[in-house]
């Protein structure tokens, strides 16, 4: 069948796409940006595409002899998400069955039950666009799931980070609501199994694991699967979710922006009402995977370094396209620029290598302290924050979060350029490049370039300029420092 998936550049939908491949369909990947997904190994194999679900007007031909087209976007952390959802649903919904689609495949979250208390905007939102998708008059199937468990997701990291960084927590009474989590393989094997369900089937499932838990279980169980000591959980009734989702952005990658919807969610209890699923797919002989097993296959992926997506390669605005900084006359108007350029006695390759593997784990190579501050800051007035680390410890690619930058383009060997997602008065990148001198030697280049916005702009570049000798220049030094010791065979 032809497969379209939306959300490819995200958690869920960069994992489906190869899995779809290797059933042998043929796969289209829509995406706001195709150069988003110019890195990912399967990028080859699919058709990509660009569109926007929220401009009607550039899905031109993106659904045409299309069988099977997976809704997986949404808008969670960003202002008025359940009209842009409503918005976007509607929009796939009424190009589906104008290109005569065969089926759509939806993954949304649970249903609280009747006589829950007030739903939760994430929840409520993702219940109008299930029920969007089954009116659009093509089969649709909504698999409805809770917490999924997975390498990478915002759901995993928030408990790991949780359970890993907080031997003591005073929690909320939402850590006692019963939840039903499921393993991210199980997930996927829903997903690709819906592309050949019989065509009279338009409804929702439930989809979870075999474990019914609480919360507080899921932090006690992962600290025992991790090898940690049990941990002391205070309850304290005040805590609200308003205030939990702030105290998980304060310790979790995490961001407050998405952190609030997904502690809201857990108001609820979030367990299945119904396995139907499985008289269409039924279970493998091994059953569904049990919470602890979908934890040691997540934390053995961090281990080896093989985590596929991360929540945070999706999270955060789409760059616009122009200008780039690389562009003489992009600006339009004022640019600041702090350019910072080194001989280096080591090969080109060894340079690269510490190039690629900055942030995250490894640091930014100058004044941590300074780096700290700004992202403590980052976090207070709303922002990611610089916790949001980096998918793989030493490769990266085209639109992935690195802590508060997006990578914005990488030549192998030969450039970085990120692009910064912290709250700025502006717009700002940081260039790292290996070039090579007449002579035959090797010279690093450095250039961070700023945009201000308006008066407020400009007065933020004056009040960091007098630091930047000290974290832009101690970055070009330290940088550097770190190739010629590795050349030399020193440890990095």
């Amino acid at each position: 069948m032809r497969c379209l998936v939306t959300g490819a550049t995200g958690y869920i939908g960069g994992r489906l796409a190869p899995r779809l491949l290797a059933e042998g369909h043929d796969v289209r990947c829509l995406a706001r940006r195709a150069g988003r997904l110019r890195d990912v190994p399967w990028a080859s194999a699919v058709e990509i595409v660009e569109g926007d679900l929220s401009r009607p007007e550039s899905l031109t031909g993106v659904f045409d002899g299309v069988d099977v087209a997976y809704y997986l976007v949404h808008s969670l952390g960003q202002a008025g998400f359940e009209a842009a959802d409503r918005q976007a649903a509607t929009t796939f919904a009424t190009a589906a069955r104008a290109a005569g689609v065969r089926r759509i495949v939806y993954l949304g979250g649970p249903e609280p039950a009747a006589g829950d208390g007030e739903v939760s905007a994430h929840l409520r939102s993702r219940g109008e666009v299930g029920r969007i998708l089954l009116a659009s008059g093509v089969p649709t199937v909504v698999l409805r799931a809770a917490v999924i468990i997975g390498s990478g997701s915002a759901s995993f990291e928030m408990l790991r980070y949780l359970t890993e960084r907080l031997p003591v927590m005073v929690t909320p009474r939402w850590v006692r609501n019963r939840i039903q989590p499921i393993a991210v393989r199980d997930v996927l094997r829903y997903l690709v199994g819906c592309a050949t369900l019989p065509p009279e089937i338009n409804r929702g499932f439930d989809i979870a694991g075999p474990d019914v838990l609480t919360f507080a279980d899921m932090m006690q169980r992962y600290a025992r699967v991790a090898g940690l000591h049990r941990r002391l959980l205070l309850p304290v009734r005040p805590l609200t979710p308003s205030l939990s989702s702030h105290w998980v952005g304060l310790v979790t990658p995490v961001p407050n922006a998405l952190a609030r919807p997904l502690v809201e969610s857990l108001v609820h209890e979030a367990i299945a009402h119904e396995h139907d699923i499985a008289t269409y797919l039924p279970d493998p002989p091994e059953g569904l995977t049990g919470f602890d097993r979908a934890v040691e296959l997540a934390l053995a992926t961090i281990r080896d370094a093989a985590v596929e997506t991360r929540w945070s390669t999706a999270a955060g605005p789409d760059a616009p396209a122009e200008p780039l900084p690389s562009d003489p006359g992009w600006s339009g108007g004022s640019t600041y620029t702090d350019i910072r350029e080194r001989t280096v006695a080591a090969a080109p390759q060894t340079l690269w290598q510490v190039i690629e593997g900055v942030g995250g784990e490894h640091g930014w190579y100058s004044f941590p302290l300074a780096w700290s501050v700004r992202g403590w800051l980052d976090r207070l007035v709303g922002g990611v924050g610089l916790r949001r680390g980096r998918r793989h410890p030493y490769r990266l690619r085209v639109g992935e979060a690195l802590d508060f930058w997006r990578v914005e383009e990488i030549v192998p060997g030969e450039l970085l350029r990120l692009r910064a997602e912290m709250r700025l008065p502006g717009r700002a990148w940081l260039e790292l490049r290996v070039e090579h001198d007449g002579d035959g030697s090797v010279r690093y280049r450095q250039r961070a370039v700023f945009l201000p916005h308006g008066l407020a702009g400009h007065a933020y570049w004056a009040a960091v300029a007098p630091f930047h000798a000290l974290v832009f220049g101690g970055m070009a030094r330290n940088i550097t420092a770190n190739a010629e010791r590795m050349q030399g065979g020193a440890p990095c």
